[in-house]
């Protein structure tokens, strides 16, 4: 072969590898900007609302079908694969659940599985609920588990470790955070470990004169002051008569522990006869606090309680105007007027309502 014939086929496969790499690098460029335009692409299908459950095992391609039943169309197999690497979420997607938002990308979805930013729900535990009104409104939560349905309150009290204790006022009310897979008892448990805590803080702190003998009688006096008044100035007011009253031997004669005590025979109307009818709850017929807290007081009115307010007031009666306020009053005589206006009060108050 001569020399020209050689360098002309040296000649041709050069030109055709020049070719083939300018293909490749052509296509390698396509396949990068199709990938950049994927990554960083809003996701078409996702309505508000939308959630993406992420299950123990789950690999990109099973999150990837979840995302395909959810309307998301957006991405090839390879496509998602390649960009949870870049990303270094496979083999780290967090177990939970993720809020799916229109407008979205890909990127952002998977940066989401992988540092595990899963959708926080909130639960409110509301101050003066009782224990029946706090499982009522733990059963419309769709999104717990419902571990205490079937069991009775002492049951339920086993159920979170603390057997024998009475449930009521045992609940701190506050807000709480739960995830998807939480039950209805992993709040329980947050709760009660909440209001423990703040009744020992609050013990702590009370008045060295008080006449509460221990922690649990400062949770029943509480819960009492929290059902009395929905004002907060008026808390350690409250407290310091009801102090008063326990140090003098005078029964403490408060309406919301008659109303715990008749329970669901309460009607929202109290009668002459409620107050005469003995039962463990009634401080009219028994000196001395209730045997259990009647609701769940809240960290103000477990302050007030630790620290009541001085003074010499033994009687209070509402307003009557709406406010929720009260009347103190030092003597009977004074707190025999102050009910005459509370009458008075409360029958302007009426008729405005009529008219």
């Amino acid at each position: 072969m001569s020399r020209k014939r050689k360098g002309g086929c040296l000649g041709v496969v050069f030109k055709l590898f020049v070719l083939l790499v300018l293909v490749a690098a052509a296509a390698a460029f396509w396949l990068w900007q199709r990938y950049d335009g994927f990554a960083d692409a809003p996701m078409s299908g996702i309505e508000n609302g939308e959630a993406l459950v992420v299950a123990s095992g789950d690999t990109v391609p099973a999150v990837v079908r979840k995302l395909r039943e959810a309307g998301v169309v957006e991405g090839d197999s390879l496509e998602w694969r390649a960009l949870a690497r870049q990303l270094g979420a496979a083999g780290r997607l967090q177990v939970g659940e993720y809020e799916l938002k229109p407008g979205m990308t890909p990127r952002e979805l998977l940066e989401m599985v992988r540092d595990g930013r899963i959708v926080q729900r909130r639960f409110t535990i509301v101050e003066g609920w009782n224990i029946r009104e706090l499982r009522a409104a733990l059963k419309r939560v769709a999104e717990l588990e419902q571990e205490s349905a079937g069991l009775d309150d002492a049951a339920l009290m086993k159920a979170i470790g603390h057997a024998g204790q009475h449930p009521e006022g045992r609940f701190l009310p506050e807000t709480y955070a739960y995830t998807r897979g939480d039950s209805d008892l992993d709040v329980l448990r947050r709760a009660h470990e909440a209001m423990a805590k703040a009744l020992d803080a609050a013990w702590a702190r009370r008045s060295k004169d008080s006449v509460l003998k221990t922690p649990d009688e400062m949770l029943v006096l509480a819960s009492i002051v929290e059902k009395e008044t929905g004002v907060s100035a008026e808390r350690p007011q409250i407290a310091g008569l009801f102090e008063r009253r326990l140090r003098i031997g005078m029964r403490l004669q408060t309406d919301p522990t008659v109303i715990y005590g008749l329970g669901a025979a309460y009607d929202g109307n109290i009668r002459k006869r409620d107050l005469t009818t003995d039962t463990p709850y009634n401080t009219y017929t028994r000196p001395g606090l209730p045997p259990t807290p009647i609701a769940m007081p809240g960290v103000d009115a477990l302050n007030a309680v630790a620290n009541p307010a001085p003074g010499d007031h033994l009687y209070f009666v509402a307003v009557g105007d709406g406010s929720g306020r009260h009347l103190f009053a030092r003597t009977l005589a004074e707190h025999e007027a102050n009910v005459r206006a509370y009458l008075q009060n409360y029958r302007k108050a009426r008729q405005a309502e009529s008219q």
